[in-house]
């Protein structure tokens, strides 16, 4: 009896210490609300029209953590602010991956940005 007394005691520690934590579940739903406060900008060069520029803006409560840029034509890059001199004219898909670290978590969203260079 002295076990099973210990074995439910010991079930119930575990019940209670869970309940109090956050889930795998709020941590989604955090991620996806943080999402929203993630913006990219671009601008041409007023010089040189193959030159972009580019940002990444958050203006959530957590802490911006990284930014890796994806230009569209094979070209990568880090930082909030960078630029970006395309080979040729045409259409490019850029996509920056923003982390973001908010309560313990870190959560990352892609922005996509379809850009025209002449």
């Amino acid at each position: 009896m002295k076990k099973i007394a210990t074995v439910l005691i010991l079930f119930a520690a575990v019940l209670i210490s869970n309940s109090c934590s956050k889930s795998d579940d709020e941590a989604i739903v955090d991620c996806l609300a943080e999402s929203i406060f993630v913006k990219i900008h671009n601008s041409t060069d007023a010089t040189n029209p193959k030159l972009m520029n580019y940002s990444a803006e958050y203006t959530g409560t957590g802490t911006l953590v990284s930014v890796k840029w994806t230009f569209g034509d094979g070209s990568t890059g880090t930082g909030t602010a960078v630029t970006h001199t395309y080979a040729a004219a045409g259409t490019y898909e850029a996509k920056a991956e923003v982390t973001v670290k908010k309560d313990g978590a870190e959560c990352t969203s892609i922005p996509k940005r379809t850009v025209t260079v002449n």
